[in-house]
C-alpha cells in the first residue's frame, strides 16, 4: 500500500471519528438542556403553586375569622319550629311557583334579622315578591360581609407575622406534593427572605448548601402586599446535578465504545506505518546483502575460473595467490551469513550464551591490537586505556568480543575524510560496582533524528542504494541485544562532525 493511500484512509478515519464524537455530544449536550429546561418549569410552576395556595391559606383565614365575628354578634341563629332562636339567622321554608320546597337561611345582626322579619311577617307564604326581597336582601348582606374580609386582607395581612403566613410545614407539604406531581423526587431546602435579601427564617440545611450552590429558584410571595413588606420564597436542590445527569447514563458505554475504536484505530494507524517502515528497511537490508554478497562471490567465481588455466595451475605463487583468495572471500562470505543468522536467532530467543569469568581489560587490549592495523591503514590512530582496576565480569567471551569489535568498525566506517581518525576504548570502574566501557571516536557523528533508532534492527543512517556505507544495518543491533542479555546496558552520544561515544555499563563479578 502505497504511503498516500494509508494518509488518505487515516484523514478519512480522522474526521469521521471527529465527526461522531461531536454529534454524540452535541446529542448530550442537547439532552443536558432539555433536561435543565424541564427541571426548570417544573420547579417555577410548583413555587407558583405553592404561593397561589399560601394566598388561598390567608384569604380563608380572614374569611373564617369574619364569619366567626358575625356568628359571635348575631341575637338569633335559626327559627327551626317559629318560635325557638338559634344564633346565626333566621330559616324560612316556602313553595316556590313550579312547586319547589326550597329553605332561606338569612344571617346577620340583630337589627337586620328584625327588619327582615318584620318584612317576611307580612305574608311570605303567599307573596313571591317578599321572597326576591329577601334574597335581594341577603346578597347585598354577603356582598358586605366580601367586602369586609378584602378590605381586612389588604389593611391587616401584611401586619401579620410571616411565620404565621407561611408556616415551614405548609411551605414543605405543599412543595413536596407539588413537585412530585412534576416526577422531581428530589431533596430541597427552602428559605424565607425580605425584599432586601435578608432571611427571616429557613430550613436547616439551607445556609450550608446555599453557599456552595448557584441554583437557587425565587418566588414572590402574597402579591397583594406593598413593595416595602414584599417577601421572597428561595428553594436550592442539593443533588439537582446528579439528577441531571442520571438522564444521560446510558450515553456513556456509546462515549466508551467509541473511545475505545479511536484507541484501537490509532493502534493500528501507527501499525501500519511502523510496518511500512520496516517493509522498508527489509528491502533495503535485501539491496544492502545483495550487494554485500556479491562480491566475495564475483572474487570466488572468477578464482574459479582462473582454475581452469593451466598456466595458472602450473604456477605455484598463483596457485597458493588463488587459494588465499577464496578462502579470505569464503570466510567473508560466511561472517555475513553469521551475523543475520545471529540475529534471527536473538529475535526467536534461541541463542545460547556461554557465560564465563572473563577478564574486559583483556579483551579490549586483544581487539586492539588485532584492530590497531586496519585503522593505521586508513591513517588513523588507535588508543587502549584500561583503567578498571576489577574488570572482572561474566559474559559469553565471543560475543563480548563481537561487541567491541563491531562498535571499532562502525567507528572506521563512519569516520571523518577529512581529518585522521581518532579511536579511544577505555575502561573504568563505577562506584556502584560495575565495569564501564567507553569507546569514542572523532567521525562525522550522528544527527539526533538517528540517535533513538540507530539500535532497530536494519536501520542504517545511509540507507537505499547508496553504499558508501556498507553493512545490513544489523551491527548495532546486534551490539545491543547481546549487552541487555547480559544484564548491561548501553548509550550512545553523538554531535554532528565532532563525533560518537558509546558507553556500555556491565555489572562486575562480586556484584
Amino acid at each position: 500500500m502505497k504511503k498516500s493511500t494509508i494518509w488518505i484512509l487515516t484523514i478519512v478515519m480522522a474526521v469521521t471519528f471527529v465527526g461522531l464524537l461531536l454529534v454524540q455530544i452535541m446529542y448530550l449536550d442537547n439532552i443536558i438542556k432539555m433536561r435543565d429546561d424541564q427541571f426548570e418549569e417544573g420547579v417555577s410552576r410548583s413555587l407558583f403553586w405553592v404561593s397561589k395556595q399560601l394566598e388561598q391559606d390567608e384569604v380563608r383565614h380572614f374569611i373564617d375569622e369574619d364569619v366567626s365575628q358575625v356568628e359571635a354578634s348575631s341575637i338569633y341563629s335559626q327559627y327551626s319550629d317559629g318560635s325557638t332562636p338559634h344564633l346565626g339567622g333566621i330559616k324560612y321554608t316556602f313553595t316556590t311557583a313550579s312547586g319547589v320546597e326550597a329553605d332561606l337561611t338569612i344571617k346577620g345582626d340583630a337589627d337586620k334579622i328584625t327588619q327582615i322579619q318584620s318584612k317576611t311577617q307580612s305574608g311570605l307564604s303567599g307573596h313571591f315578591q317578599s321572597v326576591q326581597e329577601a334574597l335581594k336582601d341577603r346578597y347585598l348582606y354577603q356582598k358586605g360581609l366580601i367586602d369586609e374580609v378584602l378590605v381586612n386582607i389588604l389593611s391587616q395581612s401584611c401586619n401579620r407575622p410571616i411565620e404565621e403566613r407561611a408556616d415551614t410545614t405548609v411551605i414543605r407539604k405543599y412543595l413536596k406534593s407539588q413537585l412530585e406531581n412534576y416526577g422531581l423526587r428530589l431533596p430541597f431546602e427552602f428559605a424565607i427572605v425580605n425584599r432586601n435579601g435578608v432571611t427571616q427564617y429557613a430550613t436547616s440545611g439551607y445556609q450550608t448548601i446555599e453557599k456552595t450552590n448557584n441554583n437557587t429558584y425565587t418566588q414572590g410571595l402574597f402579591r397583594t402586599d406593598t413593595a416595602s413588606k414584599k417577601y421572597f420564597i428561595k428553594v436550592v436542590f442539593p443533588s439537582k446535578k446528579d439528577y441531571i445527569m442520571s438522564s444521560i447514563n446510558f450515553m456513556l458505554p456509546s462515549f466508551a465504545f467509541t473511545f475505545v475504536l479511536l484507541i484501537i484505530f490509532v493502534y493500528i494507524i501507527v501499525l501500519t506505518f511502523r510496518q511500512k517502515k520496516l517493509t522498508e528497511m527489509k528491502n533495503d537490508f535485501i539491496n544492502n546483502m545483495t550487494h554485500e554478497f556479491k562480491t566475495p562471490i564475483s572474487s570466488i567465481s572468477l578464482a574459479a575460473q582462473m582454475l581452469k588455466d593451466d598456466t595458472v595451475r602450473k604456477s605455484p605463487s598463483m596457485m597458493t595467490h588463488i587459494t588465499t583468495v577464496i578462502m579470505d572471500e569464503t570466510k567473508r562470505l560466511r561472517f555475513q551469513v553469521e551475523k543475520v543468522l545471529q540475529m534471527s536467532m536473538f529475535d526467536r530467543n534461541n541463542t545460547s550464551m556461554r557465560l564465563q569469568e572473563v577478564d574486559a581489560n583483556a579483551v579490549v587490549e586483544s581487539v586492539v591490537r588485532t584492530f590497531k592495523l586496519k585503522v593505521e591503514s586508513y591513517g588513523g590512530h588507535l588508543e587502549a586505556s584500561t583503567k578498571a582496576d576489577d574488570a572482572l565480569v561474566m559474559v559469553d567471551e565471543m560475543h563480548f568480543t563481537n561487541v567491541i569489535f563491531n562498535l571499532l568498525d562502525n567507528a572506521v566506517k563512519y569516520r571523518d575524510e577529512e581529518r585522521p581518525l581518532e579511536l579511544k576504548v577505555e575502561t573504568s570502574n563505577l562506584p556502584d560496582d560495575k565495569l564501564q566501557i567507553t569507546i569514542s571516536d572523532n567521525g562525522i557523528g550522528i544527527k539526533k533524528e538517528d540517535l533513538k533508532r540507530i539500535f532497530e534492527k536494519f536501520y542504517r543512517v545511509s540507507t537505499g542504494n547508496l553504499h558508501d556505507v556498507k553493512g545490513f544495518g544489523l551491527g548495532l543491533a546486534y551490539v545491543e541485544k547481546i549487552i541487555t542479555a547480559l544484564n548491561g546496558t548501553i548509550k550512545v552520544e553523538s554531535e554532528v562532525n565532532q563525533g560518537t561515544k558509546f558507553i556500555i555499563t556491565l555489572p562486575l563479578i562480586k556484584n
